[in-house]
């Protein structure tokens, strides 16, 4: 699992506006629901000892070493006993696309609503954050194949678009990690972050072949893994007919009699997807869809810190 330390990582427990995903998701509008989310992640942020850091992604940018001490902020040193200095556009400029997944299997849901509800509305929480920064922001949903993408822009109604594009249904059948990874490496040009969102409930042998392929061309990967707590609990208790989503295929069940079989199976393959992010160097997140949404937000922003300082690091080593 991915370090949870950091500036946000007691966010959502100091944010007394966090909404549980149970009422959160009973939301229509996917917009009004992404606002709820990074609002209430920045009052919990200005409630707990880390307030400092959420002007990082507003106007300005802690000083470092080597820069023009005369945009230095001294009325924010005064409030803030902290240097800061002006951010300038392609300082803050940031290319992100969202990898959505679309298939059947993200339609499971045991609390009132489905894993794709829910990843659309972190989706949709991603994107209204980068576009409140100026950021570019895409989405690519896919199953077996990209069904709709949109590619990264920061323009007048490029995030209705996205909205649309998120509230659509799922319309795919089987996952196929592999080949939609290819067809977005394909179409990418310029170096920039990837969140990848989905159950990962997929065969993964080729999978590190096509995530590695985007990490070596110098994009910066995130992956979340959204899955339902029944899931991971397999609860169930009496025997009854169970549906593979994907294919079609029933079958009767007890649920006592495979349990233990389940389990075991589950967790060797949540073991491989860790490994293989981290062999790649990529940001791992496992979560469930009763987690708060918050929390993802706040790994989502801790990468975002990472590749600002990595790209005011590079821009050093060329001064």
């Amino acid at each position: 699992m991915s370090d949870r330390a950091g500036p946000f990582a007691d966010a959502s427990a100091a944010a007394p506006g966090f909404v549980d995903p149970q009422v959160l998701l009973k939301i229509q509008s996917l917009e009004l629901r992404a606002r709820h989310v990074v609002e209430g992640f920045w009052s919990g942020l200005n409630r707990s000892p880390y307030h400092g850091f959420s002007v990082e992604f507003t106007e300005y940018r802690q000083y470092s070493p080597g820069d023009d001490p005369r945009y230095l902020d001294w009325k924010l040193y005064a409030r803030s006993d902290r240097y800061y200095i002006k951010r300038f556009e392609d300082e803050t400029n940031l290319r992100c696309l969202i990898l959505l997944d679309a298939s059947r299997s993200m339609e499971f849901g045991s609390a009132g609503y489905t894993k794709f509800d829910y990843a659309r509305t972190l989706a949709a929480t991603f994107g209204y954050f980068l576009t409140t920064q100026r950021d570019a922001v895409g989405l690519a949903r896919f199953s077996a194949d990209i069904d709709h993408y949109l590619p990264t822009r920061y323009r007048a109604g490029h995030w209705r678009r996205i909205l649309v594009a998120l509230d659509m249904p799922c319309t795919g059948q089987a996952t196929d990690l592999a080949k939609p990874l290819e067809q977005v490496a394909e179409r990418l040009s310029k170096r920039g972050m990837l969140v990848l969102i989905s159950d990962l409930l997929a065969p993964l042998e080729k999978l590190e072949l096509s995530l590695g392929c985007l990490a070596a061309r110098g994009q910066e990967v995130l992956v979340f893994q959204l899955l339902d707590p029944a899931e991971l609990s397999f609860d169930f208790i009496d025997p009854e007919l169970f549906e593979d989503l994907e294919t079609g295929r029933k079958l009767y069940i007890d649920p006592r009699t495979v349990r233990a079989q389940y389990l075991a199976r589950l967790q060797q393959h949540l073991n491989e997807v860790e490994k293989l992010c981290g062999r790649l160097g990529l940001t791992y997140r496992r979560m469930t869809t009763a987690d708060q949404l918050g929390d993802a937000l706040g790994e989502f922003l801790r990468s975002r810190l990472r590749s600002r300082d990595r790209k005011s690091e590079i821009r050093g080593r060329r001064a």
